[in-house]
């Protein structure tokens, strides 16, 4: 994301050849912080994104909002929260969400995965791994693509100087009876953490 100018603080007359007289200060890259996790299932004769994918949404209690997906990083500052009870109809809500479609009689199953990284020599927290899986398996078989994927992704670059805390698994999986199911696992964030880098 870039910097924004934000009018704040002190007068200054131009920015990239733009006049102002405003005051103001630049902010870095948002940072997630607060977020909480939840599950759905939905299932629909008509169709996948406006039947059983929104149905699913529903299930788990996001259905109001318009969803961004993230990769899989979690901040150190991240804190689980309750989910909220009220949301705003439209609001964007940015996750990490694990999703399978299917078809009537097929199991279909969704899961993620998380763990803290710990600073080996301080013991603080640096921040989250998420690993994300869905397809045709059972719950057994989810959770072992979960743990081994968390392994490699821990093994590829953290290991040396983090420890890895107690995976929690979150997994969703059902057969539908209609013709489009869906089963969706989702972390998703509420709000955020702007760093202010300078001020003009």
């Amino acid at each position: 994301m870039q910097n924004y100018i934000l009018r704040e603080l002190h007068p200054i007359t131009s920015i990239e050849g733009t006049n102002l007289s405003q005051k103001g200060f630049i902010v870095g890259n948002r940072i997630p912080k607060d977020y909480f996790v939840t599950t759905g299932i939905g299932q629909s004769d008509i169709a996948v994104h406006a039947g059983s994918y929104h149905l699913a949404l529903k299930d788990a209690g996001i259905e109001k909002v318009n969803i961004m997906t993230y990769s899989s990083i979690l901040p150190g500052m991240a804190t689980e929260i309750p989910k909220p009870s009220n949301m705003t109809h439209g609001e964007v809500m940015e996750t990490i969400m694990a999703v399978a479609n299917g078809s009537k009689g097929e199991r279909i199953s969704a899961g993620i995965a998380y763990s803290w990284l710990n600073e080996r020599k301080t013991g603080e927290r640096y921040g989250g791994l998420v690993c994300e899986h869905n397809g045709n398996y059972t719950e057994e078989e989810l959770e072992r693509l979960l743990h081994s994927s968390m392994n490699e992704l821990y093994t590829n670059g953290f290991e040396e100087r983090f420890s890895l805390g107690n995976l929690n698994v979150i997994r969703k999986s059902f057969v539908p009876i209609k013709t489009y199911g869906t089963v969706l696992v989702a972390l998703c964030f509420t709000s955020y953490f702007y760093p202010i880098l300078d001020t003009l």
